[in-house]
């Protein structure tokens, strides 16, 4: 019995031994790509775009109006 008790405490230890607290190292690689991008817009706001096209259409009824009137100089 005590040889037993011996015997199991000896696998024991010899398991412990193969499955003790070690260190899993696990590598990751990371790439890093650097891509240059060339803006072709100007750096104008929403705002701005908008109050040229706004300005566009203003000015095409402006002249449409004054093409209508006609020149009064006949």
């Amino acid at each position: 019995m005590k040889m037993q008790k011996i015997a199991v405490a000896a696998l024991l230890l010899v398991g412990l031994s193969f499955t003790s607290c070690r260190e899993k190292t696990t590598e990751t690689k990371t790439i890093v790509k650097e891509v240059e991008v060339e803006r072709t817009e100007e750096k104008e706001g929403i705002l701005e775009r908008t109050a040229k096209e706004i300005d566009k259409e203003v000015n095409e009824e402006i002249n449409e109006e004054i093409d209508k009137i006609g020149n009064d100089d006949n």
